[in-house]
């Protein structure tokens, strides 16, 4: 159904995209459909396209150059499909971007770390409910516009590589909405079902200790006895199976 400008095609059991729309489209809805795979330049001749919603469909992966035409795009939701992987560049030609829906992905695994590039204007990043278990800082730290942010509903490990993306969290928490208190760790086992914004600098001290020059020199002093007590062990061994073989020979010359 058309409305103006808004372009309605959810619900319609929908194995591919429609292949021709108004080219005045401003907002189009390919929800709850079946589609598995977009054309690449499919959205070339909609330049007044502001609003695209694919959530609820099949699909792993978006071509390459998808926005290359789609300069005012603005809010794009990819929420509850089958992504595994968000790679780097994924979205750069959609520059105009303001918020970004990758939710409800269960497979989603990982986020390269240039995956948001080129997306200064966004404002609301949504990776809630995926598989992430880490998640680089790098993909954040280029996004200056960034206000809401949303990271519950994934298995975080919580280990030393998780620190940078803690830090920056605290950071910017006062002016970046986020649901960071529903997000939970799930390992390492010490610290399963906390909040990630519940550990503290303390938590990962043991990611700082340094081994001194005596640390060290005990090492290598613990390493030389461990290596003396090895040779002498080989050695009694040595001896006592020869002496089991002399005895054994003694008594078989005794019996002929």
């Amino acid at each position: 159904s058309c409305r103006g400008q808004a372009v309605d095609c959810s619900g319609l059991r929908l194995f591919s995209v429609p292949p021709e729309l108004p080219l005045d489209t401003g907002n189009l809805s390919l929800a709850h459909n079946r589609i598995a795979s977009i054309p690449p330049g499919y959205l070339g001749c909609y330049g007044q396209l502001r609003a695209l919603d694919l959530r609820n469909n099949s699909l792993a992966a978006l071509p390459a150059g998808l926005f290359r035409g789609a300069r005012r795009l603005a809010h794009l939701d990819l929420s509850y499909n089958n992504f595994s992987l968000v790679p780097a560049d994924m979205f750069r030609e959609a520059s105009a971007l303001l918020r970004l829906d990758l939710s409800h992905n269960p497979g989603l695994r990982r986020v390269h770390p240039q995956a948001f590039r080129g997306l200064a204007q966004l404002r609301e990043l949504d990776l809630s409910h995926g598989g992430l278990a880490a998640l680089s800082l790098d993909a954040l730290e280029g996004l200056p516009g960034l206000v809401g942010l949303r990271l519950g509903g994934n298995p975080w490990l919580c280990g030393c590589a998780m620190e940078p993306l803690l830090k920056w969290l605290r950071g910017r928490i006062q002016r970046c909405s986020s649901d960071s208190q529903q997000a939970e760790c799930w390992a390492p086992p010490e610290v399963a079902g906390a909040p990630l914004l519940s550990l503290t600098e303390e938590s990962f001290q043991a990611c700082h200790l340094t081994l001194t020059l005596d640390d060290y020199l005990f090492i290598a002093f613990v390493g030389f006895v461990v290596s003396i007590a090895s040779v002498a062990t080989n050695f009694l061994l040595g001896i006592t199976a020869n002496c089991c073989h002399r005895w054994s020979k003694a008594s078989e010359d005794e019996d002929v």
